[in-house]
């Protein structure tokens, strides 16, 4: 199916489904979030290091002039470099395959060379076999306290099953227990509103310093008073079994996925399961966001008057089961709305329907 004829497609689903259900470098410590961030698409994953990447799907809190660049150095394996931001392995990443056939992508490290942060990222195909992958990515630190009333944002790195750092905006602790082999209680404490209501966005992405394959998603989200309650589990790709893996997870309310706000001014999130303050955007009232089914595991998220300038999305699955999410494609634009496609696979790369986190935002 041609482009145009692909994206008359999706706006006629759409139509349908929305009709049924209608920062910077040398920030100070006391900042607030975020202090230093950077997102970026790798369209080509193949191109040699230090290749640009594209200057629509890239954004970060460095001066402008340079800009995000990245490269192949193994089979599924490549570096993105974030220009003059560099804070060493502090802070949180993400990383989401666009990939509509089952391959899927994980963290492997992040780090400092030079002034600059390099993010490590190793993809597959379904079954574990490294494979080239397009992606988004982002990495984020922060620090300070943020008033009551501007929205929150929290985030943990979990190494060797246990909290390795952890961030939160509101100053109430992070907390991680490995409950189960693969299973993971994370509490970010006080970054809900209103008490006992589930709200925020939730994204997880499996880590494994030595590239071998894995997989994380949420197995379940819940509020507890002002607490979000999120339970992680993680995967083995060959058999799908539970198993203990590294990983990072954040949340974000009423913010940005890289934890700024204002700007951005043009973000949003949903989350399929759920109903409520877990599907936002803002500007406030420009309209609800929207998803539907296109085919079997296969969606769309409409975000409206979210799609300006540079912009990124993440998603992650929910369930008990080995299912994932992937970004099927690059996202498209109607006018100032995005539309996202979101695919969904089992443990063998099958299509299969599953419900997902996904978040959207753009650079200002």
């Amino acid at each position: 199916m041609s482009l145009r004829l692909r994206l008359r497609h999706l706006a006629a689903v759409l139509a349908v489904v929305l009709a049924a259900a209608l920062s910077i470098t040398g920030a100070p410590a006391t900042a607030a979030t975020a202090d230093r961030f950077g997102f970026a698409y790798v369209d080509d994953p193949t191109v040699p290091v230090w290749t640009p990447l594209p200057a629509a799907y890239q954004f970060g809190s460095w001066a402008p002039g340079p800009t995000a660049t990245g490269g192949k150095v193994a089979p599924g394996r490549f570096l993105v470099r974030f220009p003059a931001i560099g804070l060493g392995s502090r802070g949180n990443a993400h990383v989401t395959a666009v990939a509509k056939d089952g391959r899927f992508c994980e963290l492997v490290r992040w780090g400092s060379s030079g002034a600059d942060e390099i993010v490590d990222v190793q993809c597959f195909r379904p079954g574990g076999t490294p494979a080239d992958t397009p992606f988004t990515v982002l990495w984020t630190v922060s620090s300070g306290i943020l008033p009551a009333g501007v929205g929150a944002y929290a985030s943990a790195q979990v190494l060797s099953n246990v909290l390795a750092q952890s961030y939160n905006s509101t100053g109430a602790p992070v907390t991680v227990a490995n409950v189960a082999v693969g299973i993971y209680d994370v509490r970010f404490r006080a970054v809900g509103a209103p008490p006992g209501v589930l709200s925020g966005n939730v994204q997880v992405t499996a880590q494994q310093p030595n590239a071998q394959p894995r997989r994380c998603k949420i197995l379940r989200w819940g509020a507890a008073g002002l607490d979000a309650v999120v339970y992680v589990a993680c995967h083995d790709p060959f058999t799908g079994a539970r198993m203990n893996s590294d990983f990072t997870v954040s949340f974000h309310r009423e913010r940005s996925v890289y934890a700024s706000f204002g700007p951005p001014k043009h973000f949003g999130y949903l989350a399929t399961p759920f109903a409520g303050p877990t599907n936002y955007s803002y500007p406030l009232g420009v309209g609800a966001n929207g998803f539907g089914p296109t085919g079997p595991g296969t969606f769309v998220v409409k975000f409206p008057a979210l799609h300006e300038k540079s912009t990124t999305a993440q998603v992650t699955a929910i369930g008990d089961d080995p299912s994932y999410c992937t970004i099927q494609e690059l996202w498209a634009q109607f006018g100032s709305d995005a539309v996202l496609p979101v695919a969904c696979f089992s443990n063998a790369g099958r299509p299969q329907d599953a419900p997902f986190s996904s978040t959207f935002s753009s650079s200002v």
